[in-house]
């Protein structure tokens, strides 16, 4: 649990003064320390202050993580670039005291009549109260942008140091050296963070555009981990020279979104150590890794469960199923998230939890060696004429054909069968022809798995995880079939 700010600095000062490689580095502690005088003035308050952080720059964003949690603050992770309809939902649901890293100027929507900037307070009338800098930081960290709608799971400093403790034990390390080139507001960016600042390890900080760019650090991969998305290694993979570069890696986490078989074989051939990963924000990461020895040897699952969590696969009626039985995921874990942030959330006990099991809406088993196998999502499932249709096997058959850049597949109401498997793709060749896609689909997926709908498209927008939404998709579908019709 996190103490004080004392003992974080002294913990910042304990790690070797090269730890974080960034420009501006060596202002890490100095700015922690600011951030922190900023926050003492709101100590008569009765309740911590709500915070909205939203730094671009990643050493003042660290230092005011930091300085939130060492002061018991309530601390909204934000992404600075979202819109004026996503800011809008974040200050309603959030109402914050304080909000970091926009200027007024800066921001694509004015929060709510009397909410603070910069240190500015909206309780002035509210009763002095001393309140102790003492128990563990609430920690709010963005899940549910990909569906349109921005939800906060809760965290605190001992969920997310416990996916480290799982993280440090799977892979016998003392320290962790991260290559982080993720948003820092995402669990995926500022887990590595978590690990490198509590073990001790580097943490080097590089935006993905800089490192396509052919930024480099001068540092030596083969220490480091790095996290990617599918679309990053996939974009690493066609430039020979991060192709190199990147197969000097320690390990290569990919998560995020499922990775395609073409990109698997490829990372393969260029002899990556490449983990694939299972977790989501509600869990600190990762609770399922495969690690690289078996990635080498053929393995494409998620992997074993990580030892801080335990999974268990169930049916319809939340019954437990057998190995090798696919069900929905349940997931018990010491990084568990407490719960989404709503107006409501009152947090009056140290040790407040209201998630003990966590049922998520994947789709999985279990084999006999405890890898966990992912198949798609529930909610994503396309029923048609009684059939059930998974989009991820259909989605890898169609990438196999090596005739598309990217693809999704959804489904769309269809009045003779309830509905109609739909692809949305991008062909890599103007003139490729979807009869053609689905000639070389037959003998690779059952009839009723072909989709019925083709739509070819320039591109398909992702968020930086490389999420698409789907819900959106099949609405422009479904629109673009009903314009067709009109005038067919």
């Amino acid at each position: 649990m996190v103490r004080t700010l004392k003992h974080l600095v002294e913990q910042a000062y304990s790690l070797p003064k090269d730890w974080l490689i960034y420009e501006h580095s060596h202002q890490f502690l100095q700015l922690t320390e600011k951030y922190y005088l900023e926050l003492t003035q709101f100590s008569h308050w009765q309740t911590p202050p709500k915070i909205i952080l939203a730094e671009r720059e990643p050493v003042q964003f660290l230092a005011a993580f930091l300085a939130a949690c060492a002061t018991n603050s309530s601390v909204f992770l934000c992404n600075p670039n979202w819109v004026k309809d996503e800011w809008q939902q974040v200050f309603e649901l959030v109402q914050p005291d304080i909000i970091w890293g926009m200027e007024r100027g800066q921001r694509n929507s004015e929060p709510p009549l009397g909410i603070g900037v910069k240190g500015e307070t909206r309780r002035q009338g509210e009763k002095e109260t001393i309140f102790e800098f003492s128990d563990s930081p609430k920690i709010m960290i963005p899940t549910g942008g990909s569906s349109g709608k921005i939800k906060f799971a809760i965290h605190t400093w001992d969920t997310l140091t416990a996916s480290v403790r799982g993280f440090t034990e799977y892979f016998q390390l003392q320290q962790v050296n991260s290559f982080c080139v993720l948003p820092l507001y995402h669990v995926s960016g500022l887990m590595q963070f978590i690990r490198s600042f509590t073990t001790g390890g580097k943490l080097v900080i590089l935006p993905f555009k800089n490192l396509e760019s052919c930024q480099l650090t001068n540092i030596n991969p083969s220490d480091f981990f790095i996290s990617l998305v599918p679309t990053q290694l996939q974009r690493l993979l066609q430039n020979f020279d991060f192709t190199q570069w990147l197969s000097q890696f320690k390990t290569v986490l990919l998560g995020g979104a499922p990775a395609w078989e073409e990109l698997l074989v490829k990372a393969r051939y260029y002899q990556i150590n490449l983990s694939l990963t299972y977790g989501m924000t509600e869990t600190a990461s990762g609770i399922a890794t495969l690690k690289p020895d078996d990635f080498r040897h053929g393995k494409v699952n998620c992997g074993q469960i990580l030892p801080h969590a335990k999974v268990t696969i169930r049916n319809e009626l939340g019954e437990a199923l057998q190995t090798n039985q696919i069900g929905n995921i349940a997931i018990q874990a010491q990084s568990l998230y407490l719960g989404y942030y709503s107006l409501n959330t009152a947090f009056k006990e140290a040790n407040y939890s209201s998630v003990s099991i966590f049922n998520t809406d994947d789709l999985g088993f279990l084999d006999n060696e405890g890898y966990l196998n992912i198949i798609g999502r529930s909610s994503d499932k396309i029923i048609t004429g009684g059939e059930n249709v998974y989009p991820l096997e259909v989605e890898s058959a169609i990438r196999a054909t090596a005739m598309v850049i990217d693809v999704c597949v959804i489904g769309i109401p269809d009045r003779d069968w309830g509905q109609a498997v739909t692809a949305i793709y991008v062909p890599k060749n103007v003139s490729t022809s979807s009869e053609e896609i689905q000639n070389l689909l037959k003998g690779k997926l059952s009839k009723f798995k072909i989709p019925k709908y083709w739509f070819p498209v320039q591109f398909l927008s992702r968020n930086s995880q490389g999420k698409i939404n789907r819900q959106q998709l099949q609405q422009e579908a479904i629109e673009h079939l009903n314009l067709s019709n009109r005038f067919s």
